[in-house]
């Protein structure tokens, strides 16, 4: 359902009203089970469209209870990538071992899902968009809670009042800026820069993903099926974040710091490495970030929350922010519909979901870091491991994956 673009007051409805910004996996997520409770839901995006595509995310332990309990448990086992092996690379290219992807991420054979982030968001919206107002090209300008509701006005210029507003716009959240104030007071940041992007898949590379590392770097390529086209990935180690390649304004602009700065990172490297940086060049989906997380003393502040990256984002290298994101929504969701007030309904999330979140965002320093090892005595330990695991099936699974107990929602 699209907007309409009249002018309205969304108070005016019976229903109690949400505002969700952001279209990708919590808000829509979100605004699923919302509807399903009864209320009027809307959802604003920045992005003129759905975006599709996207690198490989995974859905673990209580996520996937939370997909089958929507109904999309089987299209996500259809989108399924189901890579077949991940081979780790020395400086020169050499196998160190070739191993399951389930033996490095303790994931469960049969149970947990890997699929392209844009077809869970696809899925998702498929799911939702009858039923629930999206306001495409279009963000949240200003909030305003002095009144009986939260008075919205929208970067387009339209003004709405909702009864609650809740981010679910990611790790660099407008929406969290806007009413917790500066991103730099809940970042942590975890040591490494990345830069991700799609190449050519000139090695022919089908469902396996290939590692190379030297202390400190490390570069990957991800074959999701067997495309022509591979997503690329840069990794590398630096001891504190290049905000002048992050958030100078004239940087995002025009990424060429981001790319000068990999490229000075990785020269000189072997195996397919100065390929990659060469591709990195003409890549028109280049996406360069740091690892970190977003930790927070409360989620919500008056009638606005928080869910997914937004509130608690655990970073790539836990491999669960997608889905702390359907598991917080799911909760998020939950509480609003058990209390009609929305005070009582944040904190009963933040109880619910506290723990399952700090559990997950410790993996990374619970080993989940290894992958990527700054010194060289780590890279040879790592090795090693490594090894040990070619004769194993699987690592067990991480009893963070599925630490949360998911409530019933109330009838009606």
């Amino acid at each position: 359902m699209t907007s309409t673009g009249l002018s309205m007051n969304a108070r005016t409805h019976t229903k109690r009203t949400v505002l969700i910004s952001g279209a990708s996996i919590s808000g829509p997520a979100l605004a699923y089970w919302l509807r399903r409770s009864g209320f009027a839901v809307t959802v604003v995006e920045k992005a003129g469209a759905l975006r599709g595509g996207g690198y490989p995310i995974d859905i673990r332990g209580t996520a996937t209870e939370v997909v089958r309990r929507m109904g999309i448990l089987p299209q996500l086992r259809d989108a399924h990538i189901d890579s077949r092996r991940c081979t780790f690379l020395d400086a020169e290219g050499g196998e160190v071992a070739s191993v399951s992807p389930r033996a490095v991420a303790g994931g469960v054979e049969g149970q947990d899902l890997e699929v392209r982030r844009g077809d869970l968001a696809t899925i998702l919206y498929a799911l939702v968009r009858d039923d629930v107002e999206f306001l495409f090209d279009d963000s949240i300008d200003t909030l305003d809670q002095s009144g009986p509701g939260v008075d919205v006005t929208f970067r387009s210029g339209r003004q709405r009042t909702f009864d609650v507003v809740v981010g679910a716009d990611g790790m660099h959240s407008h929406t969290r800026e806007t009413v917790f104030g500066p991103e730099e007071q809940f970042h942590r940041y975890l040591g490494y820069c990345f830069a991700i992007f799609t190449m050519p898949n000139t090695l022919g590379l089908t469902r396996e993903v290939m590692l190379w590392n030297t202390p400190g770097k490390a570069a990957a390529l991800y074959a999701v099926g067997d495309n022509d086209k591979v997503h690329a990935f840069l990794n590398f180690h630096h001891p504190e974040p290049p905000f002048d390649a992050l958030r100078n304004p004239e940087a995002l602009r025009n990424p060429d710091a981001q790319r000068d700065l990999v490229a000075t990172v990785f020269a000189g490297a072997g195996w397919e490495v100065p390929g990659m940086v060469n591709a990195l060049r003409d890549a028109d989906d280049l996406f360069f970030d740091t690892a970190g997380q977003i930790r927070m003393p409360h989620w919500s502040s008056g009638r606005v929350a928080l869910v997914g990256d937004a509130a608690y984002a655990p970073s790539f290298l836990t491999g669960q922010g997608s889905s702390l994101a359907l598991a917080g929504a799911y909760m998020l969701a939950n509480a609003l519909a058990t209390n009609r007030d929305h005070t009582a309904a944040f904190a009963a999330y933040e109880h619910g979901v506290r723990g399952f979140v700090t559990m997950n965002q410790a993996l990374v320093d619970n080993g989940a870091a290894t992958l990527f090892p700054t010194t060289a005595r780590a890279l040879e330990q790592r090795n090693t491991m490594l090894r040990g695991l070619v004769t194993l099936p699987s690592a067990p699974a991480r009893p963070a994956h599925s630490a949360l107990t998911l409530p019933d929602f109330p009838p009606g």
